[in-house]
């Protein structure tokens, strides 16, 4: 690739940082404000629970369509379609009270639950961040991509304490959620501006046919690993943040200003332990920064289960923060990296499809769990499983290592 095309895809990765930013700041307080929201208009943890398995639901079907489509048509045309699906959901969610309207409105919307790296938009965003930058500069790319959303998050999430200050200029607690829904749409709008400005692309590569089967000689490892992913995801789905967010308003009477303080909080150590990963990876390998940083987060989330107090709950889940999603711009930069470049849009899709779906499940679980005599129990579930799926991930693909660390001998 000549050096002119070189320097220009490069210099498109900051819209797609700015872009990820300004839905991460959405997703911040939006997912805090959700579970308040339902509750407020009188629904309990179960009907929340079923909301939040309808969104994870909806995200795992529109990432699927997106993984097939994409190697046919532009990137940027189906990321401008994504933001306004999100605008969509910002003015929909608080113009619907009816439970069904509801889930319906989380099930094609894009306000996520989890706060994490699903959804339609995701796959079209590694695809064009893949595409920019060569194989050693990949897993950093992919941390400072991590690392912006992160802490856009964290702002979003202190930002779910405007609802409080709102009502005191006399807006009602539902009006001053109707405005922070329209605050989202408005975000959508802004992140579509942004898209607009990327150049075309498409998925595969030039010269790749854009008529072939989405996924080829990397099919065998792609499902392996989303077979995996899915075990991962089932498990996150018993904590996703809203659900989470729920647990401390029931267990400690946290206040909404409080919450959005802690999360903030868990955003700001999320997001630094982004750079660090990357630094592990090279130094360690990829796999076995997935595994080892997160076998610690998970033992950390069952003793939050078991905590006496609300300091010592939210120091454990601090510390799980910082060590719980190094393994997102690793596992990205993974699965980026063991399948050729015409099949990333697909493989993005397929190993977050399956994650989706088995998130999905779960939640509704955690709902009815949070209402059982130990509400602690969706977090050891969720710690547990997890502890499993970073063993057998170990075990399947220690040997299977990506080009940057064949070429410098780094460990699998």
């Amino acid at each position: 690739m000549p050096a002119w095309q070189r320097a220009k895809k490069v210099s498109d990765i900051p819209l797609l940082y700015v872009a990820r930013g300004v839905r991460g700041f959405g997703d911040g307080f939006a997912v805090i404000l959700l579970p308040a929201y339902l509750s407020a208009i009188g629904y309990n943890p179960v009907a929340i629970g079923i909301v939040s398995a309808a969104s994870l639901a909806g995200s795992a079907f529109l990432t699927l369509a997106v993984g097939f489509v994409a190697p046919r048509h532009e990137l940027r045309a189906l990321l401008v379609l994504g933001a306004m699906v999100m605008a969509a959901t910002g003015l929909a969610f608080p113009n619907f009270s009816h439970l069904a309207l509801i889930s319906l409105v989380a099930f094609i919307g894009t306000v996520n639950p989890s706060t994490g790296d699903i959804g339609m938009l995701v796959p079209l965003e590694h695809a064009m961040l893949a595409r920019a930058v060569p194989d050693d500069q990949r897993t950093r790319a992919f941390a400072r991509y991590s690392l912006t959303g992160a802490l856009a998050t964290a702002a979003g999430s202190l930002a779910a304490a405007a609802p409080d200050f709102l009502r005191s200029s006399g807006l009602t607690r539902v009006g001053a959620f109707t405005l922070m829904f329209y605050l989202y749409a408005a975000l959508g709008l802004v992140a579509a501006a942004l898209y607009h400005r990327l150049p075309r692309a498409r998925a595969d590569t030039p010269g790749a046919n854009a008529g072939a089967s989405a996924l080829g000689p990397s099919r065998g490892i792609v499902y392996r690993l989303a077979a995996l992913f899915s075990i991962d995801a089932f498990a996150g789905g018993f904590i996703v943040q809203s659900l989470l967010a729920l647990w401390l308003f029931q267990r400690f009477d946290l206040s909404l200003s409080s919450a959005s303080l802690f999360f903030f909080w868990s955003s700001v150590l999320s997001a630094f332990s982004y750079p660090v990963a990357a630094r592990l990876a090279r130094h360690f390998g990829l796999i076995n920064t997935m595994v080892f940083t997160h076998i610690p987060s998970s033992i950390c989330l069952i003793a939050a289960a078991f905590s006496p107090n609300i300091a010592i709950t939210l120091a454990l889940l601090l510390i799980r923060s910082a060590l719980s999603q190094m393994d997102v711009p690793t596992r990205t930069s993974y699965v980026m990296a063991v399948v050729t470049p015409p099949e990333r849009t697909a493989a993005a899709s397929v190993t977050a499809v399956p994650r989706s779906l088995a998130s999905s499940v779960s939640p509704a679980l955690a709902g009815m769990l949070l209402a059982s005599p130990f509400p602690g129990l969706p977090l050891v579930l969720c710690g547990s499983l997890k502890i499993l799926y970073d063993l057998a991930l170990l075990w399947a693909f220690r040997h299977v290592r990506p080009p940057e660390e064949q070429a410098r001998g780094a460990p699998g």
